[in-house]
């Protein structure tokens, strides 16, 4: 018989517990639920090193494509950034998923990048350990068996494939599903419904491009102090040996040339050097934010993007708070990041209080633009992220924390080589007539 279990005290954070040890075991997992309604808030509640693993797939089709777009994204840029939570048992059981299917793992990420109105892969949910949605999502899913498979406050639908020793069910049956299917003409309805899905994937994947952006901050900082000075030095000596080169051999155009552009090299370096010093300035020492700082600043993103403001002036002051929150989530402040919590709400509350905010009008116009810009936004952050991997720095960075683990300092490791060049360009000025 299925196990059955009273809804728990705390049920989303037990559902979002249940996934992580089910994930650490290397267990496939399916959760049911009666709609749509509940899955922000168990998404939310998911822990942040396993979010990316579990596909919160709604019913609503436009809503579900948002979800599984970026949903895809984010675990291929958790996948290149291989931080410390990317360590963990579930994430090196993902990695074997993905090489056991590298072809529907391709064909997804062009799917992602094509971002049209064309059919997802069919067997796409086959790359996600976990999947949580409702009754009616399911029912189209191609994947239906799992390890393990649990209806939240749900009676198993006919088309349910679980083993009776598979199959959890937890509290009783809801009242009556909420979830409703959206009419054509109930336009305004389903845009509500596209920002509310838009604004916490948006959020997600804000949060992941400024982690990832931080830690490449805080790799550079110890870039420049173990390299990058060294660098300079090393240009300034080329440039000197090749200018005392030039200067005994005059009439050479080929040594006049190269010791040119060898000065032109240094003096880049220097002004590189310098504008690092100064945007990096005002930067954390470090970057290690917390679970609780992250899960903080996607709430607070989730609820000011200035991609979902009203007019210019409110776009003017979400975009302030989102900047100040940035900056206390590079700082792992957590008490900046409570007080930019508390000045969005007494904005609002202001705003509440203006007669101009009480005028009805119809919110279709807004509610377009502000789905047009986070739509736009979810792509952006994409091609940020992917750039950002791409790059040569990037490259380092990933090498660096690899050699990390393996007990061994890259940079102090370049920085020991470049010492030794050093000394022998010195040992060389000094011993040129």
């Amino acid at each position: 018989m299925p196990r059955e279990e009273a809804v728990p005290e705390r049920p989303l954070a037990v559902l979002a517990a249940f996934a992580a040890i089910a994930l650490a075991a290397g267990r496939t997992l399916v959760i049911l639920a009666p709609d749509d309604q509940q899955l922000p808030e168990i998404s939310n509640a998911l822990d942040l090193a396993i979010r990316p693993l579990c596909l919160v797939l709604p019913a609503a089709d436009f809503a579900a494509r948002i979800a599984l777009r970026a949903t895809l994204s984010l675990m291929k840029s958790r996948l290149a950034r291989d931080g410390e939570d990317e360590q963990v048992a579930a994430w090196q059981s993902q990695r074997e998923r993905i090489a056991q299917n590298q072809a529907l793992w391709h064909e997804a990420h062009q799917w992602v990048a094509r971002n049209d109105r064309s059919e997802w892969p069919e067997r796409v949910a086959e790359l996600f350990p976990a999947r949580i949605l409702p009754i009616a999502a399911y029912r189209s899913l191609k994947q239906k068996s799992s390890d393990i498979t649990l209806l939240y406050r749900c009676d198993a639908p006919p088309e349910l494939v679980a083993p009776p020793g598979s199959l959890l069910h937890v509290g009783a049956r809801a009242d009556s599903p909420r979830h409703r299917s959206i009419a054509v003409a109930d336009a305004d309805l389903q845009l509500q419904m596209e920002l509310a899905q838009l604004t916490q994937d948006v959020a997600e994947l804000e949060l992941e491009l400024a982690t990832a952006q931080g830690e490449v901050a805080n790799f550079m900082r110890r870039y420049y102090e173990l390299v990058g000075r060294r660098m300079v030095e090393l240009d300034a000596l080329h440039a000197r040996l090749a200018r005392e080169a030039a200067a005994r051999t005059p009439e050479n155009p080929g040594v006049r040339a190269e010791a040119q552009e060898k000065q032109e090299r240094a003096e880049q370096s220097t002004r590189e050097s310098e504008r690092f010093t100064q945007a990096s300035g005002d930067e954390p020492a470090t970057f290690r934010p917390s679970s609780d700082v992250k899960r903080l600043f996607r709430q607070i993103a989730q609820k000011i993007h200035p991609d979902r403001a009203m007019d210019d002036a409110d776009r003017a002051w979400r975009t302030h708070l989102m900047s100040e929150a940035n900056r206390a989530y590079r700082a792992g402040d957590e008490v900046g990041l409570h007080e930019v919590a508390m000045l969005w709400q007494e904005g609002q509350d202001g705003r509440r209080d203006s007669p101009a905010e009480n005028l009805a009008v119809s919110p279709a116009p807004t509610l377009l633009r502000q789905v047009e810009r986070m739509r736009a936004r979810l792509l952006e952050i994409d091609r940020e992220l992917q750039n950002l991997f791409g790059s040569k720095l990037y490259e380092l960075f990933i090498a660096a924390r690899h050699a990390r683990r393996q007990g061994r300092d890259l940079l102090a490791e370049m920085a020991e080589k470049l010492d030794d060049t050093l000394k022998q360009l010195n040992q060389q000025l000094a011993t040129t007539p």
